[in-house]
């Protein structure tokens, strides 16, 4: 049972990289443009913090190894895209960037994990609180594929819900699902799970709508880009 999970979990690992790495066109766009234009750093400033506290997570749960090198892989890519939306954000948008990210990126999860090491000496425990943390921050976050389903009914259009997004979701939440049921552990099943279900329904609204024709809109080019983000955040969930 235990190499079992450890190959899912070789599978899950690959799958989550490619997920992480699904927003470098965007980045190598604001590279290039020298600008972040209407683009939106609050999705990755989240998935920053979710990805360092599931790596913390997995360091200090027993044969949770996976878990933190995939996260920790995310963290560092994380990193980079934050680092990149500062350098090229406009003037007026650097300092609430700057407060965003350190209150969630630093103060966030030095609190979250200084709490629980000063709130339980067993390890056990500290380990499942953080993981109680770090599931809830995944399902609050899930937000971002909702909103990215209500675009696509609401527009009858796939276009702001990329396929191969959606297919990844869906293929990342089942083979964590399937790992977590594996290794008993209840903070990597619910949110994975969940991940599972939304990755399905996506797929199912892309087969209804992908041939649809869309409802026409006046939307100006800060509301594309905007919609465009609800696609492009459906990957925030995606840390374990």
């Amino acid at each position: 049972m235990a190499e079992a999970s450890f190959y899912i979990g070789l599978i899950g690992n690959v799958i989550s990289v490619l997920v992480f790495l699904s927003p470098v066109e965007t980045f190598w766009k604001i590279v290039k443009q020298k600008s972040t234009e209407e683009y939106k750093s609050l999705p990755y400033i989240c998935t920053l913090s979710g990805s360092s506290l599931w790596t913390y997570y997995g360091i200090v749960t027993p044969g949770e190894y996976l878990v933190s090198t995939v996260n920790g892989f995310g963290a560092l890519v994380e990193i980079i895209y934050v680092s990149l939306f500062l350098f090229y954000a406009p003037r007026h948008l650097k300092l609430d960037t700057i407060v965003v990210v350190a209150m969630l990126n630093v103060f966030f999860p030095i609190a979250a994990i200084a709490a629980t090491r000063s709130a339980f000496k067993d390890e056990k425990m500290r380990s499942q609180s953080m993981g109680f943390i770090c599931a809830g921050l995944n399902i609050i976050m899930y937000g971002s594929p909702l909103s990215a389903m209500k675009t696509v009914v609401t527009t009858k259009s796939v276009k702001y819900m990329p396929f191969w997004l959606s297919l990844f979701l869906f293929l990342n939440g089942a083979i964590w699902a399937v790992y977590a049921s594996l290794q008993h552990d209840v903070f990597l099943l619910v949110p994975n799970g969940v991940g599972f279900v939304f990755g399905t329904m996506q797929l199912i609204l892309y087969g209804i709508y992908r041939n649809a024709k869309p409802v026409g809109s006046s939307k100006g080019s800060s509301d594309i880009v905007a919609d465009e983000e609800e696609g492009l955040t459906s990957r925030v969930p995606l840390l374990t």
